[in-house]
Parts: C-alpha cells; sequence; structure tokens
C-alpha cells in the first residue's frame, strides 16, 4: 500500500470512529451534573480498534466537530461551551485515554484481557479529567467532585471497559481479516 492511501485509510477509520462516538453519545441517561453516555463506552472501542494515534486523532476529530458547534456531544450538544463546562473535562480526557489505552494494547497484546486492563485505566484517566474541570467549573470542593463526576461512575465504568474490549477486539479482529486494517496501522496517524 502507497503512502497516500495508507494516510487516507487513517483519516477514514478517525472519521468513522468519531462518527460512532458522536452516535454514542447520544444515548445517555440523565444524572443532575454528569450524565452517563455512550462516549465513553465509544471512546474504548475507539482505541482498542485503532490503537493510540489513530484512536487519539479520532477523539481530536470529535472534540473539534463538537467544538465547532456541530451536535455530537452528549444531549445533541456542541459549541465551545460545552468543552469549557462542567464536562469538558471528559471530553479533553477522551483524547488522553484513547492515546493511552492504545498505547498499552501496541506496547502488549490486542487481547480481550489486556484490552480490559487498558480500558480500565482508560476510564479511570477520563473520570480524572472530568473531575478536574468538575471542580473548578461548578465551584466544587473534591469530595463534591469526586461524589457527583466520578462515584456514580465507577461501576457503569467497569461495564463499558469490558464491553469496550470485547466489542473492540472483535471488531479489530474482522477488520484485519477484510483487510480494512493494518497490524502496522497502529504505528501511524
Amino acid at each position: 500500500m502507497n503512502e497516500q492511501s495508507r494516510k487516507l485509510r487513517v483519516l477514514i477509520n478517525s472519521s468513522i470512529f468519531a462518527a460512532i462516538t458522536a452516535i454514542l453519545a447520544q444515548f445517555e441517561i440523565p444524572l443532575p451534573l454528569v450524565p452517563i453516555s455512550g462516549q465513553t463506552l465509544a471512546v474504548g472501542i475507539t482505541a482498542t480498534v485503532l490503537g493510540s494515534r489513530q484512536g487519539a486523532t479520532a477523539m481530536i476529530c470529535y472534540a473539534a466537530i463538537g467544538a465547532v458547534g456541530i451536535p455530537v456531544f452528549a444531549g445533541f450538544s456542541g459549541g465551545l461551551q460545552v468543552l469549557a463546562g462542567p464536562t469538558g473535562g471528559y471530553i479533553v480526557g477522551f483524547i488522553a485515554a484513547a492515546y493511552i489505552t492504545g498505547f498499552l494494547l501496541e506496547k502488549t497484546t490486542f487481547t480481550i484481557p489486556m484490552a480490559l486492563a487498558a480500558n480500565t485505566l482508560g476510564m479511570i484517566i477520563i473520570l480524572i479529567f472530568g473531575a478536574v474541570q468538575l471542580k473548578f467549573v461548578a465551584g466544587l470542593g473534591w469530595e463534591g467532585a469526586l461524589n457527583a463526576g466520578v462515584y456514580p461512575f465507577i461501576a457503569v465504568g467497569i461495564i463499558k471497559a469490558f464491553l469496550a474490549s470485547w466489542i473492540g477486539i472483535t471488531i479489530r479482529k474482522r477488520l484485519i481479516q477484510a483487510s480494512l486494517l493494518s497490524t502496522s496501522d497502529k504505528k501511524s496517524a
């Protein structure tokens, strides 16, 4: 495959997974400050399938599309005010989580047990980013930020980490078999 085709494939894969994240973001359970949504599931699937650089690129695309006002964030919201608001830290955390989750898988193996470990760490990273911004934007103390932005999401985060691992590894294997994703793609962005 020539370099131009490889770059096009990276762009297409990143765009598809940014779109998947936008779709899953609309599945939500409302809570007082921070809703439970499918966004974090999409982040885990993206990182598990694409790896570090492409996964982070997909999340950068997702955040950028939302930042310009296209309603791709939870509750069909968009705009810089969402990124600067109480839930914006989670969205920024998606980028770091996708990179670190993918990086851990690239340095070990793309298996469900390793993906579960990597996705669990990714969920923790998202919660940390989210709690920090929630604390400062909502004017909460650390205890309030943890009570509103971390503790309610631990159990569902573990479930999402498992689902992202299982779904992501399954999709990754199928895409490789169909020659739509190569194992060398994980090194490119």
